[in-house]
């Protein structure tokens, strides 16, 4: 019930609940203890005064011959002197048998000590020394010591002395340190709860002030988010280091089942991955597309931010050809209309120069134009059912030629071309994104160089065991130094953000397929690139597939 009742409080009336009985509990041992030990120490020290007193007294030769007379005359107010200048409570003389010499009150001399003893005097002295013990006497409870009185020689017992000390001095200097520790454990306790106070509130604004069942709730529904969806979920903390991830990264991944990735560098896991990037950055990555652990993938990374720090990066990723059937036609759709869209406004251009001729009276040059933009468009189409019979590759070719007439440039396909054996095995959106990335780069390095009216040649040929394919440009060339550098992730020659990707694509994709390709000058002051990609893949290929 108690720990029932304990839940209904909030978090911050619990933890300064704890802390306080915590700190209670703390100083009230701690005090304790210490009432205890100064008790202990306080007995000792005057039980130890209590024996010296004794044994001095013991030694006085006037006390001597006195016991041994049995002169009580001279005793009695010696003890009594003595007695006031040791601030004992009492000194009390005896004979060797106990019998009271002197007495604090004289009606008690000639009476036998043990009266003042429960258990009796104890009239042996090991060794000739005296001893301390704690009794309740006939003037109450003391801490009492007994010395021996010894004859002129030292031999012969003829006495003893008690000297006694009541414990009232002792306890009234226990009370007041009680009353002092009392007072320091109620400051303690106060200053534990304002620190409780503090604490509480700032863990409270640490966790957003929610209590512990709605965190705990928080966990379960985010751990069930996390296994629900279908997109691999993996987060990094400002360290670089894994904290969470869902079955879905695991299985997109290839991973194998109960990966320890909790805590692990994310780069020992994903030596690709670019989260650390984002990490340094703070800038977010949208729907990119990358090549990893033989998986062409859907990438998103976004950083994690808590009080304007970065605290870490979150990246969601989906195997591409996981799509469904409607979004790869969309994605079809998507080409053919900018194909479309490339083709229209060529025709719009090419339409309105008619019209213009038409209406100046110049009919022999409009039918000229008419004449010339057909043959040309018919010759492409030719070669390309011709030496061309896969549809995606015709298609993708047909669109990069439209993009170059929109662009002002010509994309010349040798009429030599023939590209007719194309292997089943062979992934056409690997194929169109290798030579889609290719001639990009060919059309822009030639436009920003040539400007408009420049050329970009395109030859492939499938004879032999290789496919392989020539993009030669009219752009500035690459200097032999970034010849080998041109293919590594983000080195480009452009200043602006975000190139340097097509090229490291294209490489990866070759390497997955087993292909290469190899940079030279081309023949009219470019740059020449050729792909080959076997036909039948080799035996490394196979192995890592599999």
């Amino acid at each position: 019930m108690a720990l029932i009742s304990l839940r209904r409080l909030k978090l911050k009336s619990r933890m300064i609940l704890i802390l306080g009985l915590m700190a209670l509990l703390q100083t009230g041992f701690i005090g304790l203890f210490a009432l205890n030990y100064l008790t202990q120490a306080l007995d000792e020290q005057i039980g130890q005064r209590a024996l010296h007193v004794a044994t001095t007294i013991a030694a006085i030769p006037q006390i001597v011959e006195a016991v041994e007379t049995r002169d009580s005359a001279t005793l009695q107010p010696l003890s009594l002197h003595l007695a006031q200048q040791a601030e004992a409570r009492y000194v009390v003389i005896g004979d060797a048998n106990a019998i009271r010499l002197s007495h604090p009150n004289p009606e008690r001399i000639g009476f036998s000590m043990q009266e003042d003893e429960a258990e009796g005097i104890e009239l042996v002295f090991p060794g000739g020394k005296g001893y301390t013990y704690t009794a309740m006497g006939s003037l109450g409870r003391s801490m009492r010591a007994r010395a021996p009185i010894f004859d002129a020689t030292g031999e012969r017992l003829i006495g003893l002395v008690s000297v006694g000390y009541l414990r009232d001095r002792v306890e009234a200097v226990i009370d007041r340190y009680r009353n002092t520790l009392i007072l320091v454990i109620a400051l303690a306790f106060l200053l534990s709860v304002a620190i409780a106070l503090w604490f509480a509130s700032h863990f409270k604004k640490a966790i957003f002030g929610l209590e512990p069942e709605q965190i705990g709730r928080l966990f379960e529904e985010r751990n069930a988010t996390l296994e629900s969806i279908r997109e691999g979920i993996i987060a990094i903390n400002a360290r670089g280091e894994i904290t969470t991830f869902n079955r879905a990264a695991i299985d997109t991944l290839g991973l194998p089942e109960g990966s320890p990735l909790i805590g692990r560098p994310v780069q020992q896991v994903l030596p690709d991955s670019r989260m650390l990037e984002v990490l340094r950055s703070g800038e977010p990555q949208f729907d990119q597309e990358v090549w990893l652990h033989d998986r062409n993938l859907i990438v998103n990374r976004l950083p994690l931010r808590q009080q304007g720090e970065i605290t870490g990066v979150v990246s969601s990723f989906r195997r591409k050809d996981e799509l469904d059937l409607v979004s790869r036609k969309l994605t079809r759709i998507q080409q053919y209309a900018d194909s479309l869209r490339s083709q229209s406004h060529e025709y719009s251009n090419k339409l309105h120069t008619i019209a213009g001729l038409i209406q100046i009276g110049a009919t022999d040059q409009a039918l000229a134009l008419i004449g010339q933009e057909t043959q040309g468009h018919q010759a492409l189409i030719h070669l390309l059912v011709e030496a061309v019979p896969d549809p995606i590759l015709a298609g993708c070719l047909l669109g990069k030629y439209n993009r170059a007439r929109e662009l002002g440039l010509t994309l010349k396909i040798d009429q030599e071309s023939q590209m007719a054996e194309l292997p089943e095995r062979l992934p056409r959106e690997q194929l169109v994104s290798i030579l889609g990335n290719l001639i990009d780069n060919a059309l822009e390095a030639t436009l920003n160089h040539t400007g408009a009216g420049g050329e970009v040649m395109l030859s492939m040929t499938d004879l032999g065991n290789d496919l392989i394919f020539e993009i030669e440009d009219q752009g500035p060339g690459i200097p032999e130094a970034e010849q080998q550098r041109i293919f590594e992730k983000g080195v480009t020659s452009k200043e602006e953000q975000g190139h340097g990707i097509g090229l490291h694509l294209v490489k990866s994709l070759l390497a997955r397929l087993g292909g290469t390709i190899t940079l030279e000058p081309g023949d009219r002051g470019g740059s020449r690139f050729t792909v080959y990609i076997p036909k039948q893949p080799s035996p490394a290929m196979h192995s890592q597939e599999s």
